[in-house]
């Protein structure tokens, strides 16, 4: 089959460059490996909620037109806002299209899947950033007694056994899911690594409105002196809820959840964790209050802060001078762990040149080094904001004009690239 473009996902990122291909009347084809939203389908725990604000889902032509804009979306709300879009759309979406090869052909490329084969001119990869969990190497030599899980796998506390729980990963996933599992009344201990710390709500706003309103979603990648480092950054320890509380690392000990450091090594049977609590805790609370400084001396310049709240700082996070540096795992005290250490997606089925050592497809701003494949839906992709239902948008209406220019012009397109 023959088509212009085809792009690589359908969840909402691979949906907002449908809708942006269209309007430019670009002819092209959606797969999807699932159905439309199966990470969300498939992939995410039962109590889980968008960690943006209702008001804040906006998609190429397709705002929030509901009565709680303030509310956080269940997972069934948030599969049925993205199927719902992709019927507003008519996106032409092949669903249970598993994508088993990517390769170049002639001046395209050729795309392989379990629903046939599409040549094309152009490629948009929007097939997600956690694809798969990323699991320290240890993790294989655990006692057999231990269970261990991932995110992806985990759905409730009712899949773990009775007993301790270890939480590895202190980000908004770890500390949700030491929250919730603690809520059942088993012990938790959470491992902390680097994590990046802040408010739900600051000086009586949502902080997504502050981070919205002042433009730091909106900061494109070419003003940022490290991108990679900017990109490689831990989700913010955040929590959709229906209350504005902050869950942080001073609210779950506070319930009864024991701090270690990250997980650092597993010597027979004994976990040890790094010296580095301390520190990773001061370091989070140094750039939180570097955050709030940069909002309030916004709000003091566009004239806001009359009508907002006053300023204010947030207790630091209060860490043991001595906390635990190791666990025998044999000894009973932990019956399972759950690894929330990340994701990486997975470009297996990727035979384009375009991937670095570490197997990341390497980019400007979603353009790669190979002429007409682009990327879409990666963490700071153009924005800060590019992972987020919003930054999905934005996004899409840039890349969905450079593939156009070089649609148009192969030779002209690339120099488009940093262009906001």
């Amino acid at each position: 089959m023959d088509t212009t473009t085809v792009v690589i996902g359908a969840g909402h990122a691979g949906l907002a460059m449908s809708r942006c291909l269209a309007y430019r009347s670009i002819d092209h084809v959606v797969l999807e490996r699932g159905e439309i939203a199966n990470s969300w389908r498939t992939e995410r725990w039962d109590s889980l909620r968008l960690l943006t604000p209702n008001w804040q889902s906006r998609l190429p032509g397709y705002e929030y037109q509901g009565d709680d804009p303030d509310g956080f979306r269940t997972v069934p709300e948030t599969i049925q806002y993205i199927q719902r879009y992709a019927e507003m759309i008519a996106a032409p979406v092949v669903t249970h299209a598993v994508v088993t090869s990517v390769r170049q052909h002639g001046d395209g490329f050729l795309v392989t899947s379990t629903a046939g084969e599409w040549r094309c001119r152009t490629v948009v990869i929007a097939s997600g950033a956690c694809n798969l969990a990323r699991v320290p190497a240890l993790a294989a030599e655990l006692p057999a007694s231990i269970a261990s899980l991932t995110p992806l796998d985990y759905r409730n506390p009712g899949q773990l056994p009775e007993g301790g729980v270890l939480v590895a990963g202190a980000s908004a996933t770890g500390i949700q899911l030491a929250a919730e599992i603690h809520a059942t009344g088993r012990p938790v201990t959470l491992a902390v690594g680097g994590h990046i710390r802040a408010p739900r709500t600051y000086r009586g706003k949502d902080i997504q409105w502050w981070l919205d309103a002042s433009g730091v979603q909106d900061e494109f990648y070419t003003a940022v002196d490290d991108i990679e480092r900017a990109r490689s950054v831990a989700a913010v320890q955040l929590v959709g809820a229906g209350d504005p509380r902050t869950l942080d690392l001073n609210a779950l000990p506070a319930s009864g959840v024991r701090l270690v450091g990250r997980v650092a090594g597993l010597s027979g049977s004994r976990l040890q964790f790094s010296g580095s609590l301390g520190n990773q805790c001061a370091l989070s609370d140094l750039k939180m209050n570097r955050l709030l400084d940069r909002l309030d001396a916004w709000a003091a310049t566009t004239g806001l802060a009359p009508a907002v709240d006053a300023p204010e700082r947030f207790e630091p996070t209060r860490v043991d001078d001595s906390p635990r540096l190791d666990l025998d795992l044999g000894r009973g005290e932990i019956r399972s762990i759950v690894w929330a250490t990340g994701f990486r997606p997975d470009y297996s089925w990727l035979h384009v040149p375009v991937l670095d050592s570490k197997g990341r497809i390497e980019h400007e701003g979603g353009v790669t080094g190979v002429p007409g494949m682009y990327l879409m839906g990666r963490p700071f992709l153009r924005r800060r904001k590019s992972t987020l239902l919003d930054g999905a948008a934005d996004d899409a209406r840039d890349l969905s004009a450079i593939l156009a220019s070089y649609l148009a012009d192969p030779e002209a397109a690339p120099s488009l690239a940093a262009a906001g």
